[in-house]
């Protein structure tokens, strides 16, 4: 399984993106990691594509294209993060992502719960799972299989009420979509739990067995 990771960004930059691409070559093996968006002109070469904490216009138009003809021939996307503040002004990557991120307070622990225990990326998962993120509130809530719910009353400055998705799926668009907005730290790629989240749901786009793994 070859996947592509791309982290290019015209605005915000985490700190965090050096620790993401190890980890990704860690889990997925054979990757290629890139901040040429001429790279996703060659995404038939590829089982995925990783959106890293993207920030801002970071696609060509040829990039775009080739973005949107790969998904909607069954390949592979995973969002991570600010993946969800990046082509404001493209609809089709809206769809694909799922939700626009909109604003976020400081960086401070909370209590995730997990929605839905089916789905491979948090079968692992604890019911009530506390860890310190960005937590991202979103424009729209994803028309998507809610994975992870952030639970509001743990931390301050939450803006979407009890209905606050933080990871979710689709596969509305020809391949499979999974986005989740955690990973904003450099702690959290160390965090065996977050890493398990992230392997598996790798796994879940390019539409590998994960059970039992």
């Amino acid at each position: 399984m070859t996947v592509l990771v791309f982290s290019r960004t015209t605005g915000f930059r985490h700190a965090s993106i050096p620790a993401g691409i190890e980890t990704f070559q860690q889990l997925a093996g054979d990757v290629e990691a890139t901040e040429d968006p001429a790279a996703l002109e060659r995404l038939d070469e590829f089982a995925a594509v990783v959106f890293l904490n993207t920030n801002g216009e970071v696609l060509t138009g040829a990039g775009r294209a080739a973005l949107e003809r790969f998904v909607r021939g069954g390949g592979g996307f995973l969002g991570v993060h600010s993946a969800a503040a990046t082509e404001y002004d493209w609809p089709f990557y809206g769809e694909l992502v799922g939700a626009w991120f909109d604003r976020h307070p400081a960086v401070q622990p909370a209590t995730i719960t997990v929605s839905d225990p089916d789905h491979p990326a948090t079968d692992h998962l604890p019911t009530a799972w506390a860890r310190v993120d960005e937590w991202y509130d979103f424009r729209s809530r994803p028309d998507a299989r809610v994975l992870l719910r952030v639970d509001e009353s743990t931390y301050e400055g939450g803006g979407m009420g009890a209905d606050h998705p933080v990871a979710w799926c689709h596969e509305r668009l020809g391949g499979r979509s999974f986005y989740t907005a955690l990973g904003h730290t450099i702690e959290s790629y160390a965090e065996p739990a977050f890493r398990r989240h992230l392997s598996k749901a790798l796994r879940w786009v390019t539409n590998i067995s994960t059970h039992g793994h």
